[in-house]
């Protein structure tokens, strides 16, 4: 049986599930659900078409699924997901979608939007992305799964973030970051791989070694970029890893990828 404080708020037309909780203060749309064993501690805000996952956790002050911050939406029916055991803690805020975008804003199962996070419109977030405090980030911006994103950094809309990816804190992140890669910087570049990242998902030393010597071929050998591409397809494309990383960097975009300040002055040199 669901728990809701005599000075919640709901909505007719809401859905709370057996085992969730609803604090004092919180206020919840007639088009949201509510996951089993979800909790809004108090003071929460969720509105739109939202679904709540099973024992996420929401902290006081967020607000999930209200009007995107965006001048051509007219209040069309769009919505937003939060995966099961996800928590927002104080005063993020996660945007729903729009029409001129995919419709619906998703963060994934067992994510962490730490205080001051802002989720835009249309963007969304694979399992277990840990997102730092006062991270804000443009409509459109995908995110796979187990990215971090350091403190106060900024994320251009549009912008790809690949698996395993890591921004440091305070970058300026305006293209994509490949799988596995670590940007930093004002206007980041790219630095280097993720190493801990790939430790904590469990990949041995072999496979961190392969990714890291794909990595030095890409970014930090001779001749075109396209030609080392190929190259690398051609001798590792079997690799599960590279072919991943490949995936990514053949997929069209909007923002091109993020590369390291010493290859942007190599071609410009050239």
């Amino acid at each position: 049986m669901s728990s809701i404080h005599p000075r919640a708020i709901v909505a007719p037309g809401a859905t709370i599930a057996d085992g969730a909780r609803i604090g004092p203060w919180c206020q919840i749309g007639p088009d949201v659900t509510i996951g089993a064993g979800a909790e809004l501690i108090s003071h929460v805000v969720v509105e739109g078409r939202t679904s709540i996952g099973a024992e996420a956790r929401l902290y006081p002050f967020c607000t999930v699924g209200m009007a995107p911050q965006d001048l051509k939406y007219k209040g069309e029916p769009t919505g937003c997901e939060i995966g099961a055991r996800t928590q927002i803690r104080e005063h993020v805020t996660v945007n729903r979608g729009t029409v001129t975008g995919s419709g619906i804003t998703r963060v994934g199962e067992d994510c962490l939007l730490m205080t001051g996070v802002h989720v835009a419109h249309d963007c969304e977030l694979g399992r277990g992305v840990v997102i730092a405090n006062n991270v804000l980030m443009g409509g459109h911006v995908t995110i796979g799964d187990n990215a971090v994103i350091g403190g106060g950094a900024a994320i251009i809309q549009n912008a790809r973030i690949g698996r395993v990816a890591m921004i440091g804190g305070m970058s300026g992140v305006e293209g994509d970051v490949v799988p596995f890669g670590t940007v930093l910087g004002n206007r980041a570049r790219l630095s280097g791989i993720n190493v801990l990242g790939l430790k904590r998902r469990g990949y041995d030393r072999a496979q961190q070694h392969a990714v890291r010597a794909a990595f030095r071929s890409l970014f930090k050998g001779f001749g075109v970029f396209a030609e080392r591409v190929e190259a690398l397809r051609a001798e590792h494309g079997h690799d599960p890893l590279i072919a991943e990383l490949l995936a990514f960097i053949d997929t069209p975009s909007r923002r091109g990828l993020i590369r390291s300040a010493t290859e942007d002055a190599d071609e410009d040199a050239g």
